[in-house]
């Protein structure tokens, strides 16, 4: 078991928020030529291989002979869960902006926080409760704006949001499946297991020659995609095994503010093909509140304690 290091743990950490803050950037330029099932097809293919061979080089190949049939289920719907999250998260960068994509997707953890509540009796404490309420007004003073629209209509903006809230659903459905296994499995070993089943699942839904549309923006975009699996996955991961739970999951909540970041300094480099934020201050000042309130949900114990 790797040893506790704190440093090397938020530097981990904060290489998964980078990442993923950036992820939804490069695949809203990917999604112009591709469909969102062959560019999900493509990072489970790339990650199936580049996690085997490292897995494969340290004699770590999970054992499928110890796949039973509950196992089995497990990881069936773990696949079912993992890939319909990056298919409907690609298909809501259709209709949305990445910072607000990647705002909404907040509200997978604290799903897991109530789902695993009720599914495994975990106790919800008072900094869980409150983190849960400063996410979801948080979410209302982001979509200030757009809360008449969302809730009178069917526009383009409201199809985007329900699937970004689709996604951080079924991404639920994932983690409570992943965290059961977990008794018969290494983190990376499910990973694995868990990417080749969604490639296998994907195959038929993936047209691998729109390969050939792209500019090289585009494929430079789509390469930065599947590494990005690879690497930010596979750092928070390693930052789990270095650091305490709580800790990595609030440097993680950080990922919006860097989605936001990325795209306001990216809309200056590439102005015809990213385009800035468009947020009001109370939509900055929303987004920074959902980000307190899924911290406040992994560490507010430890300020309430202290108190």
């Amino acid at each position: 078991m790797p040893q506790q290091s704190p440093m090397v743990g938020i530097s981990l950490a904060l290489v998964t928020a980078v990442f993923w803050g950036a992820l939804p950037i490069a695949m809203k330029q990917a999604v112009e030529v591709m469909d969102p099932f062959t560019i999900v097809w493509y990072r489970f293919m790339a990650a199936s291989l580049g996690l085997g061979l490292w897995l494969g080089f340290r004699r770590q190949l999970p054992a499928v002979s110890r796949v039973g049939a509950s196992v089995g289920g497990l990881l069936v719907l773990a696949s079912i869960g993992l890939a319909g999250n990056f298919v409907l998260f690609n298909s809501a960068l259709e209709y949305l902006s990445p910072p607000v994509v990647q705002v909404i997707i907040q509200l997978a953890p604290v799903l897991l926080l109530l789902s695993s509540a009720w599914i495994f009796k975990e106790a919800l404490g008072r900094h869980q409760i409150i983190g849960v309420i400063g996410l979801l007004a948080g979410l209302l003073l982001f979509f200030n704006e757009r809360l008449a629209e969302l809730f009178t209509s069917l526009s383009s903006y409201t199809t985007g949001v329900l699937l970004a809230v689709a996604a951080a659903l079924i991404w639920v459905v994932y983690a409570l499946a992943q965290k059961s296994m977990l008794k018969y499995y290494t983190s990376p070993q499910i990973l694995l297991m868990i990417y080749l089943i969604c490639a296998l699942m994907l195959t038929p839904l993936a047209s691998p020659a729109q390969l050939q549309l792209m500019d090289n923006r585009q494929l430079g975009m789509l390469v930065f995609c599947c590494l990005n699996t690879l690497v930010g996955y596979g750092a928070f991961a390693e930052a789990m095994a270095r650091w305490q739970a709580s800790k990595v999951s609030a440097v993680i909540t950080l990922t919006p503010l860097f989605t936001i970041i990325f795209v306001d300094l990216a809309s200056l480099i590439w102005p015809d093909h990213v385009a800035p934020a468009a947020l009001n201050t109370l939509g900055y000042i929303g987004a920074f509140v959902v980000v307190s309130g899924a911290m406040f949900s992994a560490i507010g114990h430890r300020l309430l304690g202290r108190r």
